[in-house]
């Protein structure tokens, strides 16, 4: 989850440094630091909270001439986050600093050994108990080299590493497993980074690490090692085409809002080279090397696993594929878990290195089960290690909060079934139909201009509605079929930004309990749209109206609904209206906690990348 940057090179580094981990923000944290050899000397400047307190006591210390440094920004998985648990941590010698994502699990049983040597700890992290294990190796390895490679084959867990030394000013050491880490290649400097917007502005040239590897990277030279036998391993070069510009806010007063209106665009770049223009069929040439499962397990975190909620109906609907979506921290649990042949799992993260969506990868993979990987970023872990990538191609998310992720990975799943629809056409009986193929393929073209109109009065009427509910405490959200998944979003997005008690509920489950917290004080947000099930949805609402609920109703125009606040919104048929009921909701919640006075870009307690379980 945390910011990453290491850097060895020509220019004043501390400064660099300190932008590269500005550029990391999105990730999330709680305290951050640095470190830098200055007149022979490791020099670690650390603080709570955000960058600007950093900053501040960087301001008092005298100009560094350093040219290499490293820095960090944490999210809090060992120790309260204060400035003795922040990042970078030194040796008990401070010969050696260290910064680190991912959490060493066996670090309390290698700290009652260090301790028993004389070693003392002032902080609570993992971290500190890694980087004196470093230190002890140096006592009787070769180098430095052999030393860090020989205490990480004694760490158990998830790593992202970078470490300095006085010995050697100039030299970064880094390895990873399982937590992302890369190296940015640079003409007379190098560049390691949690992510590539840290070093974006200065090169595009990255090398994607793999678990298990180390990088040895100078000024003038990178090289990279197998951690277990410090054997060469030669590694492509891979060109980044997009640039910082999609990584700045673009006269939007937050990042969420303009990814919220970078969804026409999004939809757009999904679409591309996969819809024929001559004849409205689909092309996904990733999954043409598999066959159709039998049967589908999509398995994700968060708001992926809510679009996995929502493609099931469509892979369903039209693919006639029997599709489970299960929570990834319970799936990799399961006491017996039932794959067999024929099927296939469906692994969904914007990241691609989702810890626990990334643990149900592999125990499929060890299953013998073929896994699809549908994700965001080019290199990730997840895009590695499956059988079959499909790119979302949303650009990337600043926002903790999800949004246009969200929506390209529905459009992805929308592709899948219509790709698996047309491949079944000939054999299945059941399968959509060619002549509702194409007019869904029509409806998708025209998707992107109709969304992008309708954005504007989407964000004016979340204004105005969002001001009379912004006091309440607690909310429901409530839909049927294709909306329940986009209920449960809306309740997470209100409660992840605003920090209002929300629920998301399948409209009918509502009489078998949650109803009996309605009152004038519980509002509740109901999808209403104009399909075939608002009959039943309408039902719902006037039940808790008669209980003196107070309700917002997203609905279409021409329907026959009375609430306290009507909020109307294009049409589309089911289920693609989704697409136009996703960013009212986005921008609902935004408008709440942007009135509310919250950090909407960075909630608290929240990371973009959950690379810890």
């Amino acid at each position: 989850m945390c910011g990453i940057i290491g850097y060895t090179g020509h220019r004043p580094a501390v400064p660099l440094v300190i932008e590269g981990l500005r550029r990391l923000e999105y990730r999330g944290y709680d305290s951050a630091g640095v470190a830098f050899v200055q007149a022979g000397a490791l020099e670690v400047v650390r603080a709570a909270g955000k960058l600007a307190a950093l900053e501040e006591k960087l301001a008092t210390q005298p100009n560094t001439t350093a040219t290499s440094a490293i820095g960090h920004t944490r999210w809090a998985t060992h120790g309260v986050p204060v400035e003795r648990n922040a990042h970078p941590h030194c040796s008990n010698d401070r010969s050696i600093s260290i910064i680190h994502n991912g959490i060493i699990e066996n670090y309390q049983e290698i700290k009652a050994d260090l301790t028993a040597k004389g070693y003392t700890f002032t902080s609570d992290t993992d971290t500190e108990v890694l980087v004196n294990l470093i230190a002890e190796g140096s006592k009787h390895q070769p180098d430095l080299l052999h030393a860090f490679a020989w205490a990480l084959r004694q760490a158990h867990g998830a790593y992202a590493v970078c470490l300095k030394s006085i010995a050697e000013p100039d030299v970064l050491y880094a390895a990873r497993m399982a937590a992302p880490l890369l190296l940015g290649v640079g003409t007379g400097e190098n560049y390691i980074a949690s992510d590539i917007p840290a070093f974006l502005p200065y090169t595009r040239d990255v090398v994607f690490l793999e678990d298990g590897e180390i990088v040895i990277a100078t000024p003038s030279s990178w090289q990279v090692r197998t951690l277990e036998s410090l054997e060469p391993v030669t590694k492509p070069i891979h060109h980044i085409q997009w640039d910082m510009q999609a990584a700045q806010k673009g006269g939007y007063r937050h990042f969420m809002l303009k990814e919220i209106f970078e969804q026409p665009r999004v939809i757009t770049d999904c679409l591309t080279g996969r819809l024929h223009a001559d004849n409205d069929s689909i092309t996904l040439p990733e999954l043409d090397a598999l066959p159709i499962p039998r049967r589908l397990h999509i398995v994700a975190c968060g708001t992926s696993y809510h679009a996995g909620l929502w493609g099931k109906h469509v892979l369903e609907h039209w693919a006639r594929v029997p599709v489970n979506v299960e929570i990834a921290s319970e799936f990799r649990y399961r006491d017996a878990l039932l794959l067999e042949e024929g099927d296939a799992v469906m692994v969904i993260s914007q990241s691609g290195e989702t810890a626990d969506t990334l643990a149900a990868l592999r125990i499929a993979k060890g299953k013998g089960i073929p896994v699809i990987g549908l994700c965001n970023v080019v290199g990730s872990s997840i895009t590695r290690e499956a059988d079959a990538v499909i790119y979302t191609q949303a650009g990337p998310e600043i926002s903790v909060a999800s949004t246009k992720a969200m929506c390209s990975q529905m459009i992805v799943l929308v592709l899948m079934a219509l790709a698996w629809a047309q491949r079944r056409r000939t054999t299945h009986a059941e399968a959509l139909s060619a002549a509702h193929s194409v007019a869904i393929v029509h409806t998708l073209r025209a998707l992107p201009q109709n969304l992008h109109d309708a954005l504007p009065a989407m964000h004016s009427r979340a204004k105005e509605i969002s001001r009379a509910y912004a006091n309440a405490h607690n909310f429901f959200y409530l839909g049927r079929g294709h909306c329940y998944p986009l209920a449960l979003e809306g309740a997470l997005k209100l409660k992840e930004l605003s920090y209002i008690h929300a629920e998301g509920y399948a409209s009918g489950e509502m009489k078998h309990g949650p109803i009996a917290l309605i009152d004038q004080s519980f509002p509740t947000f109901a999808l209403a749209l104009d399909d075939a099930l608002f009959p039943k949805v309408q039902s719902n609402i006037v039940e808790v109206q008669a209980r003196a609920g107070r309700i917002i109703a997203l609905t279409n125009a021409g329907v026959d609904i009375h609430a306290d606040d009507v909020w109307v919104i294009p049409t589309l048929p089911a289920p693609l209206a989704a697409f136009m009921a996703l960013p009212a909701l986005q921008l609902f919640s935004y408008e709440v906690a942007d009135y509310l006075g919250k950090d909407v870009d960075q909630p608290r307690n929240l990371a973009k990348s959950v690379t810890v379980e």
